[in-house]
């Protein structure tokens, strides 16, 4: 079974920067997308970032483009989002999750094996 875990949230300024990794274990981890989201208080979940199991194929969100970097440590089995410029509407919990069949979205109901999330705010 596949298992992701969320780290490197915490408390920033606008216009700072925060890397988060995932790292991902367990059945064919190596061969999987994994896709970034986040979830702000009483609004839906939204597509952040993806990229390929290869890491050669990346994808995101408009309100993210410019900003922020999605890549894969060599071994494939941790992935990164390095966050900058960031704003205070970026705040969110932001959680991995993987898809077998590549980067076919940026929709939550592509993708399983949810981690548990890890907080992310931006705020003076």
């Amino acid at each position: 079974q596949l298992q992701l875990v969320e780290s490197g949230g915490g408390l920033v300024q606008p216009g700072g920067s925060l890397r988060l990794s995932c790292a991902a274990s367990g059945f064919a981890s190596d061969y999987h997308a994994i896709g970034w989201f986040r979830q702000a208080p009483g609004k839906e979940r939204e597509g952040v970032s993806c990229i390929s199991s290869e890491g050669d194929w990346t994808n995101y969100a408009d309100s993210v483009k410019g900003r922020f970097t999605i890549s894969r440590a060599s071994a494939k089995n941790t992935v990164y989002l390095q966050m900058s410029s960031l704003k205070p509407e970026d705040t969110a919990v932001y959680f991995c999750a993987a898809d077998i069949r590549g980067c076919r979205s940026l929709l939550p109901g592509d993708f399983v094996s949810w981690g548990q999330g890890t907080q992310v705010t931006v705020s003076s």
